[in-house]
C-alpha cells in the first residue's frame, strides 16, 4: 500500500529551508528548458509508439527517482515523501475544445505504462467532465501538453498554492533547429520542496533518458 512517509525534521538537511519557504517566504518558482529530443523522437517513430504517453512516462520515471518531487503534507501539515507518485495528465476534446485530466499508475516498465496511457487517452478523448475518473489517489503530480505552440517561458499563477508540493510540468510543441528536435518543458515547483540544484538534477536525468532511448524500443 502506498503511504506518505513523514520526514524527520530533526535530521533532515533541508528542514530550515522547508520552514523558510513554507512560513517566512512562501513561494514557488518556474523554469523553462529546452531538451534535445532528437534521438527520442527518432526512437518513437521507429518503435511506432505515441509521443505524449512516452513523454509522460519519462517524466514519471525521473520524478520517482528524487524524493524532492515526491513530497506531500501529512494531515497535521508536516512534510512527507510518497513511496511512489503517479502522473495526472490532460487529454484534449477537439469537438468541445476543452480538456479532461486523467491519471495512470506509474509502472517502471515503459511498454506496460505506454499501452495503458494510450487506452486512457483514447477512452477520455470525448470526456465532458474535467475529472472523468473517480479514483484519483492523493499521490499524483500534474502534466499538461500544449502541442499547438512552442514557448520559451511559462509560469502558472496559482492563488494560495503554499501547500501544493508536487511539481507541475507543461510540455510544448517540438521545435526543429540546426538539425535537432527540441522539446520545451516548463517546471513549476514549491521552493519548500526543491531548490534549483534539485530541479537542475532532474532536468539532467531527463535529458540522459532522452539521449539513450533504448527503453522506447524494448
Amino acid at each position: 500500500m502506498t503511504s506518505l512517509r513523514p520526514i524527520d525534521l530533526d535530521v533532515w538537511p533541508r528542514a530550515e529551508h522547508f520552514r523558510h519557504y513554507s512560513d517566512a517566504v512562501p513561494c514557488t518558482y518556474a523554469i523553462t528548458v529546452e531538451l534535445d529530443a532528437t534521438r527520442l523522437a527518432a526512437a518513437i517513430r521507429e518503435a511506432e509508439r505515441k509521443t505524449y504517453p512516452t513523454q509522460i512516462w519519462a517524466l514519471a520515471d525521473v520524478v520517482n527517482r528524487h524524493e524532492q518531487f515526491c513530497m506531500g503534507l501529512t494531515d497535521d501539515g508536516a512534510p512527507g515523501v510518497w513511496d511512489v507518485v503517479h502522473p495526472s495528465f490532460t487529454v484534449f476534446n477537439p469537438e468541445r475544445e476543452t480538456f479532461a485530466s486523467v491519471w495512470a499508475p506509474y509502472d517502471p516498465d515503459f511498454a506496460t505504462f505506454h499501452d495503458h496511457a494510450v487506452d486512457l487517452l483514447r477512452t477520455h478523448r470525448s470526456a465532458t467532465e474535467m475529472f472523468p475518473q473517480s479514483d484519483a489517489p492523493p499521490n499524483t503530480f500534474d502534466i499538461s501538453s500544449l502541442p499547438w505552440t512552442t514557448f520559451t517561458a511559462f509560469s502558472l499563477q496559482i492563488k494560495d498554492a503554499w501547500t501544493h508540493l508536487p511539481p507541475i510540468f507543461t510540455l510544448g510543441r517540438y521545435v526543429e533547429r540546426d538539425g535537432r528536435v527540441l522539446q520545451p518543458l516548463a517546471i513549476q515547483i514549491h521552493h519548500a520542496a526543491a531548490d534549483g540544484f534539485h530541479t537542475g538534477r532532474l532536468v539532467d536525468d531527463l535529458q540522459r533518458l532522452f539521449d539513450d532511448p533504448g527503453w522506447v524500443r524494448a
